[in-house]
């Protein structure tokens, strides 16, 4: 029980200006989308600005700022978060959603494609996590970060070793981020289950027929479904740190 003198622990407010890697298309770009549209200021990136995100930086020119840039690249992903915060201020959100998926059994992926997932999905954003968390702390702010993950830590599927090894090691991060930051910034996972567009080379139509006979709400994961939950972690006054939110419609249950 606090005593009546204890100091009650200060809250991380929400975040206001936010950097989202992978924000070209798909998920990322949705992101992007909704917090632009819910008056933040968003800074993302991806090896290609698609002509959505062009458009969608052409909207909002004051509130905005995007560039080419590969997220296994540092020095290049070091440029645009200073490039970043001088044009839009601090940042004080982090959506790390950049990744490649696969499309091949273990035993038939060669090493140069191992090597490539685990630098893309793992290495790059810890290194991008551990720059923007270096820059919160010491200008004395606290902050977020969403680690985009996936349903593939949690549950086994054929085709996907390297890839789930990367998303299991970003869940496992998160968790230890979040006790090693002690409350300063909110660290928290979002685990989408699979989107109709993504990974069936790897799975087949009949394996994601079966995914979806499964799962009790009868469909694939959309994009529309994780938003809110980004949204949430990164806007919402929360005491939820440390975790990875599900969603899968209960497909993995």
């Amino acid at each position: 029980m606090m005593s009546d003198s204890a100091t009650p622990a200060l809250l991380v407010p929400p975040s206001t200006v936010v950097l989202v890697s992978g924000g070209s298309r798909g998920l990322g770009l949705a992101i992007v989308t909704d917090l632009l549209e819910s008056g933040l200021k968003v800074a993302a990136f991806a090896r290609t600005v698609t002509p959505e995100l062009a458009k969608l930086a052409d909207a909002h020119p004051d509130r905005s700022h995007v560039d080419s840039v590969d997220v296994t690249d540092l020095a290049a992903t070091q440029a645009f978060v200073r490039a970043a915060e001088g044009r839009l201020g601090p940042i004080d959100g982090l959506v790390n959603n950049a990744a490649v998926g696969q499309d091949s059994l273990h035993v038939h992926t060669a090493n140069a494609d191992i090597a490539r997932i685990i630098e893309t999905n793992l290495t790059a954003p810890l290194q991008l996590t551990r720059l923007v968390v270096r820059r919160m702390l010491a200008q004395g702010r606290r902050g977020r970060i969403v680690n985009v993950t996936s349903i593939c830590a949690q549950r086994g599927f054929p085709g996907l070793v390297a890839y789930s090894a990367t998303k299991g090691g970003m869940d496992a991060a998160t968790r230890s981020l979040a006790r090693e930051l002690g409350g300063r910034v909110l660290v928290n996972a979002v685990a989408p289950g699979f989107f109709a567009s993504e990974m069936s080379a790897v799975l087949g139509q009949t394996q994601l027929d079966q995914i979806v006979r499964r799962t009790p709400t009868g469909h694939l994961t959309e994009p529309a479904e994780v938003v809110p939950v980004v949204r949430l972690l990164l806007r919402d006054q929360t005491n939820i740190n440390g975790q990875a939110i599900v969603v899968d419609g209960a497909a993995s249950i």
